[in-house]
């Protein structure tokens, strides 16, 4: 496996006051599982995160949760939380089920989408190009997140994100390991960039099956990084 350039962002929590401190420490911690500086196996406190976060414990206990039910922590009773271990059969899953509401989202999109989002989609592009340039593919995820996200934004379908966001997240940490492999990045680049024209030139069987093709490249890329067992096993290492 390529040595990788993932850069980790600050781990520091900057709260805002105006948002549920839940949430902010969800998407904190679930931020630091999917960059594996919280890596599968280690063990999870809750009153030490509550004292390295300056929060409460109550907002670290309803993370748990929702990370439990993300498939991200383990929880033990009486025992601890731990991070969950890489499960290949929710991999499968995830993918399964974001094949076929992102195929559906993206033949909507190219029907039917606003300028706005269209306009969008073209400065996330062009951000994406430039994080290739610099090699910063923390970057290069998020903007990746950001593509999926602005395209089912563009049909007005949060809850369809939601539900995605909420069964990719072991998907999620395979696609973090695997950007860094030679030409990947890359790749995933030009299809978005393929998916785009599609919608913006109005063709929704094409950017459905660009979609599909996309999201079956993604599977490819995790396959071929669990035949390499060793590099593989290195990268799970707490």
């Amino acid at each position: 496996m390529a040595s990788s350039n993932l850069k980790p962002r600050n781990q520091n929590i900057a709260l805002d006051k105006n948002s549920s401190v839940a949430v902010q420490v969800h998407y904190h911690l679930r931020q630091q599982i999917l960059r594996l500086n919280l890596k599968p196996g280690m063990a999870l406190s809750e009153k030490e995160l509550s004292l390295q976060l300056g929060v409460s414990r109550t907002p670290v206990r309803e993370a748990f949760i929702r990370l439990s039910e993300e498939g991200l922590v383990d929880i033990f009773p009486q025992r601890g939380t731990i991070v969950a271990p890489i499960r290949m059969d929710e991999i499968k899953e995830a993918q399964f089920l974001r094949e076929i509401l992102e195929t559906a989202i993206v033949r909507r999109a190219a029907e039917n989408i606003e300028k706005k989002f269209l306009n969008l989609l073209e400065t996330n592009l062009a951000n994406q190009k430039k994080s290739l340039e610099h090699a910063d593919f923390t970057e290069f995820m998020e903007l990746d997140e950001e593509f999926h996200h602005l395209l089912c934004q563009g049909v007005s379908f949060p809850r369809a994100w939601r539900v995605i966001q909420a069964v990719k997240g072991q998907l999620d940490r395979m696609r973090f390991i695997g950007l860094p492999q030679p030409g990947h990045a890359a790749l995933m680049f030009h299809q978005h960039s393929v998916i785009f024209e599609a919608v913006k030139n109005g063709y929704p069987d094409m950017a459905a099956k660009e979609m599909a093709k996309h999201l079956t490249e993604l599977w490819a890329s995790i396959e071929r990084m669990t035949l390499d067992e060793s590099s593989f096993a290195n990268k799970m290492k707490p």
